[in-house]
């Protein structure tokens, strides 16, 4: 058993409010155990330059940690005039995941922005941040008319090596002991996006990638009800 009571093949309680605020075209704030991750999804004519009058559309996502989500407060990146380079590379992440299943063809010329803003962080904000992006794109596409534009779902969880056992959905506690860290992004038909693994510690062999792999499937398989569960609230 886990600090928390948890089994090590158990996800920490989600619940995802999709009617948290009235005015986003798509919203969700997705709580996975203490972390809180406010998503909203913006649709706008017009894409970047590089893609006039090509037809196709484009989406793109904004991170942010709010100053005292983490306990201590911490300086906006505003004011200290640039974003940090973690905030980036989540970003990038959060952005490349969602685009994997896009039709940008079928949003037409139109641009999606998603913006992750954490509420409060335990572990785990980047792949909470990709799983309710999803939620909150799928209900503003909706919105205009163009849910054809998602040719699927995609859901992130993270996974972990802690005193030798794998883990689903570490919070900070366990994250920050981790042996193996690993971020894993996949659709709703079981494909790959993206595998971020690393070794904090002690390297690690393949059986072992495979079962934090297949760890990893089984949570974002279950974290996929839930996303369909919200999505389906929001249209009743």
């Amino acid at each position: 058993m886990r600090a928390d009571g948890r089994r090590p093949d158990e996800l920490r309680p989600v619940v995802a409010d999709p009617s948290f605020l009235e005015q986003p075209h798509g919203v969700v704030l997705w709580s996975q155990g203490k972390t809180k991750v406010l998503c909203t999804a913006s649709v706008q004519d017009g894409v970047p330059r590089w893609l006039y009058r090509s037809g196709r559309g484009w989406m793109t996502a904004e991170y942010s940690l709010l100053p005292a989500s983490t306990g201590d407060r911490t300086d906006r990146e505003a004011a200290r005039g640039k974003q940090g380079g973690r905030t980036v590379e989540i970003q990038r992440l959060i952005g490349r995941a969602l685009r994997g299943v896009v039709d940008f063809q079928a949003l037409g010329e139109r641009t999606v922005y998603l913006d992750c803003d954490v509420l409060q962080a335990d572990g785990g904000t980047r792949c909470a941040a990709i799983t309710g992006a999803y939620v909150a794109a799928q209900r503003a596409l909706d919105r205009f008319g163009l849910s054809k534009a998602l040719t699927g779902s995609v859901a992130a969880v993270s996974v972990g090596v802690v005193d030798e056992l794998s883990l689903l959905d570490l919070d900070y506690s366990e994250d920050s002991v981790a042996d193996v860290d690993v971020n894993v992004v996949m659709t709703g038909d079981g494909r790959f996006v993206e595998v971020q693994s690393t070794a904090e510690k002690v390297p690690f062999d393949r059986a072992r990638l495979d079962d934090l792999l297949d760890l990893a499937a089984a949570g974002i398989e279950d974290l996929q009800r839930y996303q369909e569960d919200a999505v389906a609230a929001l249209r009743d």
